[in-house]
C-alpha cells in the first residue's frame, strides 16, 4: 500500500487517533506529574537541608563567634567544632556547611567563620576571616530578615546563573547568643543532582508506560475493532468495486454474519440486494433487440425503476386523516438525480425527504438509488435527522470514487403535535404556509452536501405546524427553470405562485406550480430535474 493510500485509510486513521490520544494523555500526565514531583522533592530537599542546619547549629557556641575570629581559627574549641562540622558535612552528603557573620550595616558583605566542604563537591573552603560580597539582592533581603528575626529560617533554590556551580538548595538559620540576638548565620548547601536523576527516572517511567499502553491498545484494536468494523467494511468496499468493474454475480456473496454491527450488516444486505436486482435487470435488458433499441430500453427500464422506487400512488395514506401529502418528479432526461420520499417510521412519525444529486442521467440515478436506500434503512433504525444524515454521509464517502454529492432535506413529522424535526445538507430552504401569513421561506443554517467530506456534522432544527399549515419542498429545478431568453423562474415567482394556492390541497398546489413553470419556460428545453412535495397538516379534506 502506498504512503498516500495508507494515510487516508480508515485503519491507519483509527490507529493513529488512538496512539495520538494516548501520547497526548501521556504528555499531559507526565507534565503534571513532573511539576508536582519536582515541587514535592524540592520541599523534601529543603526540609533535609534545614534539619542538617539545625544539627550543625548545635556544634557552634554562638557567643564565641567573635573569639573564633580573633583567634584566627586557632582556638581549640573552634577546631573541635570545625572537625565535627566536617564529619557532619560528609555524613549528610551535602556540598557545604558554613557559618558567616554578615555586615548588618547594609548586608552587602559577610565574613566567613566556619566553612566545611564535601570532598566530592569541587568547592574550595574559605579560610576563617575571609570577607566576601553578598551574592545578590535576594540574599541581602534574606540576611536582613534573619538578623531582624522576622523569619526563623530561609531557603534558596538556585538552578541558573551559578558560574559553573551545580544546581543546589541552601537552607539558612540564625545563630543566637545567650541574650537572644543573632550573632551569625549557619548555612547548608545541598546539591540537586539526585533530584535531577529522580526526575529523569520518572520521565523515563512515564514514557515507557505510555509506549506500552499505545502498543497494547494498538494490539487490542487489531484483534477486536479491525475484525468487527474495518474488515467487514473492506469486504463491502471490495465487493462494491468488484461489482462496479465486473457487473457479475459474486460466487461468494456477502454473508449476513459479516458483522455484529447492525448498520454494517444492513449495508451488506442492501449491497447484495442491489447487485441481485441490478443483475436481473441487466439480464432482462441484454435479451432485448438491437444495440440502439437496447440502449433505449435500458433507459426506459431505469426510468421505470426510478419511478417505482419512489411513492407514486396517491392518496398515499388513505387511512390517515391527520395530514395530506402529494409529490411529483419530472427528470430532465430519461432518468434523473432528484428524488423525494416519505414513509411512516411508526404510527406517529412520518419521514419526509427531498434530494438533488449532482449531475444528470444514469450516474445520478444510481447515486440517487443508493442514497435513498441508505436514508430509509437508517431512518427505520431510529435517530434524529442530523444523525441519519451523518450516517449516510459517512457511508457515501467511504466509496465515492466518482466524487458525486447530493443535497438532502430530511424531516420527521410528529403527527400528534405537528412538530417537524429536520436537518439540511445543502438543500434549498422549504416554504411554509401559515394561515393569515401566506407562504414564506423557512431559512436555517445548512450543512455540507452529502458525499463531499467524511466526518461532517449536521444540525437539527424544528418547524411547528398548526392545523391547516403546509410545507412545500422542492429542488432547484423549480426556481432555476429557464426560458428561451435565459431568464430564471426565481424564488420570488415561486412564492407568488404558491400564494395563489392558499386554499388548495397539496395535489392542486403542485399542479399549479408546475403549470406556472411550464408557462414561463415555454418551448425552452428542460435542463434540470423538477421535483416537488407538499404536505398539509390537519384534515386531508
Amino acid at each position: 500500500m502506498s504512503k498516500k493510500k495508507l494515510r487516508y485509510s480508515l485503519s491507519f486513521r483509527v490507529i493513529a487517533s488512538i496512539i495520538l490520544t494516548i501520547l497526548v494523555f501521556g504528555m499531559l500526565t507526565s507534565l503534571i506529574g513532573y511539576v508536582r514531583f519536582t515541587a514535592s522533592m524540592t520541599r523534601e530537599y529543603n526540609s533535609a537541608a534545614l534539619r542538617t542546619a539545625e544539627t550543625a547549629a548545635t556544634l557552634v557556641n554562638s557567643d564565641h563567634i567573635g573569639l573564633y575570629l580573633d583567634s584566627g581559627g586557632q582556638n581549640p574549641e573552634y577546631l573541635l567544632s570545625l572537625q565535627r562540622m566536617q564529619i557532619l558535612c560528609e555524613k549528610q552528603n551535602v556540598s557545604l556547611i558554613y557559618v558567616i557573620q554578615v555586615d548588618t550595616t547594609d548586608y552587602a558583605h559577610f565574613t566567613s567563620v566556619f566553612n566545611t566542604v564535601h570532598p566530592s563537591s569541587g568547592y574550595t573552603p574559605w579560610e576563617i576571616g575571609y570577607v566576601r560580597e553578598t551574592t545578590n539582592e535576594s540574599y541581602r533581603e534574606i540576611y536582613r530578615s534573619l538578623y531582624s528575626r522576622e523569619t526563623e529560617y530561609a531557603t534558596i533554590t538556585r538552578t541558573r546563573d551559578l558560574n559553573g556551580a551545580p544546581p543546589h538548595t541552601t537552607s539558612m538559620i540564625p545563630l543566637k547568643g545567650a541574650d537572644g540576638t543573632v550573632r551569625a548565620l549557619l548555612c547548608v548547601q545541598r546539591p540537586m543532582e539526585q533530584l535531577q536523576h529522580m526526575r529523569r527516572a520518572y520521565l523515563w517511567m512515564v514514557a515507557g508506560v505510555t509506549v506500552l499502553l499505545a502498543v497494547g491498545t494498538s494490539v487490542t484494536y487489531s484483534l477486536f475493532i479491525r475484525r468487527q468494523l474495518l474488515h467487514p467494511l473492506q469486504q463491502i468496499r471490495a465487493e462494491s468495486v468488484r461489482f462496479a468493474q465486473e457487473n457479475s454475480r459474486n460466487e461468494k456473496p456477502l454473508s449476513e454474519s459479516i458483522s455484529k454491527i447492525d448498520e454494517i450488516r444492513t449495508l451488506a444486505q442492501s449491497i447484495t440486494q442491489m447487485e441481485t436486482e441490478t443483475l436481473n435487470y441487466m439480464s432482462n435488458l441484454q435479451s432485448i433487440t438491437a444495440e440502439k433499441e437496447r440502449i433505449g430500453t435500458e433507459l426506459s427500464v431505469a426510468s421505470m425503476i426510478q419511478e417505482s422506487s419512489i411513492p407514486n400512488l396517491f392518496p398515499a395514506f388513505p387511512e390517515r386523516t391527520e395530514f395530506d401529502i402529494y409529490a411529483s418528479m419530472s427528470p430532465a432526461k430519461e432518468v434523473g438525480g432528484d428524488f423525494y420520499d416519505f414513509y411512516l417510521i411508526d404510527d406517529d412519525h412520518l419521514a419526509l425527504v427531498i434530494a438533488d444529486v449532482s449531475g444528470k442521467g444514469v450516474p445520478a440515478a444510481l447515486f440517487m438509488m443508493v442514497t435513498k436506500i441508505l436514508l430509509k434503512e437508517r431512518a427505520m433504525m431510529g435517530g434524529t435527522p442530523a444523525e441519519i444524515l451523518e450516517f449516510v454521509n459517512s457511508r457515501i464517502c467511504d466509496n465515492n470514487r466518482a466524487d458525486m454529492f447530493v443535497t438532502v432535506w430530511f424531516g420527521i413529522l410528529e403527527i400528534s403535535t405537528g412538530k417537524i424535526t429536520a436537518a439540511n445538507a445543502g438543500h434549498d430552504d422549504p416554504a411554509v404556509f401559515r394561515s393569515g401569513q401566506g407562504y414564506t421561506l423557512h431559512s436555517e443554517k445548512h450543512g455540507l452536501v452529502i458525499g463531499a467530506m467524511q466526518g461532517m456534522r449536521y444540525r437539527n432544527f424544528e418547524i411547528d405546524l398548526e392545523p391547516g399549515d403546509k410545507l412545500f419542498l422542492y429542488t432547484d429545478g423549480v426556481p432555476e427553470a429557464t426560458n428561451a431568453q435565459n431568464q430564471m423562474f426565481t424564488l420570488e415567482q415561486m412564492l407568488q405562485s404558491l400564494n395563489q394556492t392558499t386554499r388548495s390541497n397539496p395535489e392542486e398546489t403542485l399542479r399549479k406550480i408546475r403549470g406556472d413553470v411550464d408557462q414561463f419556460v415555454g418551448d425552452a428545453p428542460q435542463f434540470d430535474d423538477l421535483t416537488m412535495l407538499c404536505l398539509k397538516f390537519g384534515s386531508a379534506d
